[in-house]
C-alpha cells in the first residue's frame, strides 16, 4: 500500500484517474521536469505558495506567473493555455444540435452539413429521455451507393454516452433520397437491437439534395 502512494503522479493517475491526484500532482505532471536549479517537487511547492487558490492560479497574468522561480516563459504560456481551454470546456454547451424537436428540424441541418459529401456519411446523434443530443458520432463512410455499418458500433456509442434513444441519419451523394432496401433492413436491425437494450431508435433520416425521407414518417419505425 505505501509503494502505491509514493507512486509518481503520472502512474497515479493511469491506475486510479484523474480525479484522484491532488492539485501539486497535477502540477507535477504538466510541469514534467525541474530544471538545473530546481526539481520539479521545488517547483511545484514554490508555486502553491505564490498561488495557494485555484481562483488566484486562473487569474494570474504571464508576468505573474513567471515570478516563480523554474516558472519560465514556456510554461507560463502553457499554464495560461491550459487555464483557457479548461474555461472553454467548463462553458461550452454539450452539443452543436441541442434539442431534437422534429425530424423537419434535424433534416434541414443535415441537408446544408451534407450537400457536398462525395460519399455516404452515416451519422448518429445520442439523444437523453428530453431529447437533448448529448453526442454525435460519423459511424461509418461508404461508397457512392452503399452504406454498410454493424449495430453495434451505433450502440457502442449509446452505451458511452448514457443515451436513451438514438437518432441515425446518412446521405446520398447522387440527391435522390429515396431509401434502398438495404436501408430499410438497416433501420430494421438498428431498432430491433436498441428493443432488447432498452434504446429507442428515435428516426433514420435519409438526406438528398434539398430534400428527405423520414423512415419514421413513413412508418417503417
Amino acid at each position: 500500500m505505501e509503494q502505491e502512494v509514493n507512486l509518481p503522479p503520472r502512474e497515479r493517475l493511469v491506475l486510479y484517474g484523474e480525479t484522484q491526484l491532488h492539485t501539486a500532482e497535477l502540477l507535477a505532471i504538466l510541469f514534467r521536469s525541474g530544471n538545473k536549479q530546481y526539481d520539479v517537487n521545488q517547483i511545484v511547492t514554490a508555486f502553491m505558495l505564490q498561488f495557494p487558490t485555484l481562483h488566484a492560479l486562473r487569474t494570474a497574468n504571464l508576468a505573474e506567473l513567471q515570478q516563480v522561480n523554474g516558472i519560465g516563459l514556456v510554461r507560463a504560456v502553457e499554464l495560461k493555455a491550459m487555464i483557457e481551454l479548461g474555461r472553454r470546456i467548463q462553458v461550452s454547451q454539450q452539443t452543436k444540435f441541442g434539442k431534437i424537436t422534429s425530424s423537419f428540424m434535424i433534416a434541414q441541418q443535415l441537408m446544408e452539413e451534407m450537400r457536398d459529401l462525395a460519399q455516404e456519411h452515416l451519422l448518429c446523434f445520442y439523444l437523453n429521455t428530453k431529447n437533448e443530443v448529448m453526442g454525435k458520432e460519423t459511424i461509418f463512410i461508404g461508397s457512392l451507393n452503399q452504406s454498410i455499418a454493424h449495430p453495434r458500433e451505433i450502440f457502442k456509442g449509446a452505451v458511452r454516452h448514457s443515451a436513451a434513444r438514438i437518432l441515425i441519419a446518412h446521405n446520398h451523394p447522387s440527391g435522390d433520397p429515396k431509401p434502398s432496401e438495404q436501408d430499410y433492413e438497416f433501420t430494421k436491425r438498428v431498432k430491433k437491437c436498441g428493443f432488447l437494450m432498452g434504446i429507442e431508435l428515435l428516426d433514420h433520416i435519409v438526406v438528398g439534395h434539398q430534400q428527405y425521407v423520414s423512415l419514421k414518417e413513413e412508418g417503417v419505425i
